[in-house]
């Protein structure tokens, strides 16, 4: 059995997480990231430091594993990603083709790269009802931003890597995945992580008005981590190597996204629509082949993943909050003595 692996971007959100669950199921796990875990310690048997844009980097990283799974890449929400394309397709190019290669050369059994549901066309999600979006509807190729872009010349270069030189590939295209323990605030979180940041915010000040980007009517499909974490294993396990589909198949608006964090923060806020990048206008995971590939679909609801991950933000925030108070009395006292 295939037990020692790589994890690249193991300080992220979703690498952390998968990072854990891979140390619970009993495997040698290997870190690599530019940064550490934000707000846990790394369990990894060996956690590394390090840039992934240097060859020499990934080289050292991808020596002695069986396995990678690579999800180290430059992104964020919305605002992020939207402003940052050279930075992004620069960055991202740079660490999965330096970190394929090197794996190929490090005789690594199996490759899991994973994707984005960005790599769909703007032209399949211009309306909110927007039918799911199958594996195949990836081409004609036409993503929104550098960021599909880059995800999508990666997988055709997993793919050639597979029928060149006979390396074992998996691809998976995540659909908005959100829980605890990732970034919330600062530009880089994704909607459900801004969302109930704003309504905690709400709640803890008492003024309930929150802002929302555009007429909130866009709409989305959104995947709790943990699902994420275990889709990711059974795929890895599978031998199904061409992309797949990871994400929930109901969609909801950016309003119904609102209303239902309010509702669980026990509040009601009222929505002040802004300008701001929206995305596109509509996007939903087709989950038909991955029902058929891994006999196997996300389990943990919307409204359950939103209360766990709400309860966990409201404590950032509470603390923050708590801080910046405490700042602040500190600073007027310092102001008036003498």
């Amino acid at each position: 059995m295939l037990k020692r692996v790589l994890v690249t971007g193991a300080g992220g959100f979703i690498g952390h997480h998968l990072m854990n669950a891979l140390v619970d199921l009993g495997y040698w796990v290997r870190g690599a990231d530019i940064k550490s875990p934000e707000f846990q310690p790394s369990r990894a048997d060996e956690f590394h430091l390090l840039d992934l844009r240097e060859v020499q980097n990934c080289e050292q990283m991808t020596d002695g594993v069986d396995m990678v799974f690579a999800l180290a890449a430059d992104m964020g929400g919305m605002g992020y990603i939207s402003s940052h394309h050279a930075a992004i397709l620069h960055t991202n190019t740079l660490i999965n083709f330096n970190t394929l290669e090197a794996a190929r050369r490090s005789g690594v059994r199996r490759y899991l790269f994973t994707s984005s549901a960005c790599v769909y066309p703007e032209y399949r999600q211009l309306a909110t009802d927007v039918p799911a979006l199958r594996e195949e509807d990836a081409y004609p190729a036409a993503p929104q931003d550098a960021y599909g872009w880059e995800k999508l010349i990666t997988e055709r270069l997993c793919t050639h890597y597979r029928e060149d030189y006979g390396m074992e590939m998996r691809i998976i295209r995540f659909h908005n995945i959100f829980g605890p323990l990732g970034t919330w605030e600062g530009g880089r979180e994704k909607a459900p992580a801004a969302m109930c940041r704003k309504v905690a915010i709400a709640k803890l000040t008492g003024n309930h008005e929150i802002e929302i980007w555009g007429d909130g009517k866009q709409t989305r499909s959104f995947c709790y981590i943990d699902d994420c974490v275990t889709g990711i294993h059974k795929l890895m396990v599978s031998d199904f190597a061409y992309p797949l589909n990871l994400g929930q198949d109901r969609m909801v608006s950016i309003n119904e996204l609102a209303d239902l964090v309010a509702d669980i923060a026990g509040i009601r806020v009222n929505k002040r629509h802004v300008s701001g990048p929206m995305g596109v206008r509509g996007r939903n995971s087709d989950n038909t082949l991955l029902r058929q590939v891994l006999g196997w679909t996300p389990v943990i609801s919307l409204e359950d993943g939103l209360r766990r991950t709400y309860r966990w933000i409201e404590a950032q925030v509470a603390a923050k909050l708590s801080e910046k108070c405490s700042s602040s009395f500190t600073s007027k006292v310092a102001a008036t003595t003498p």
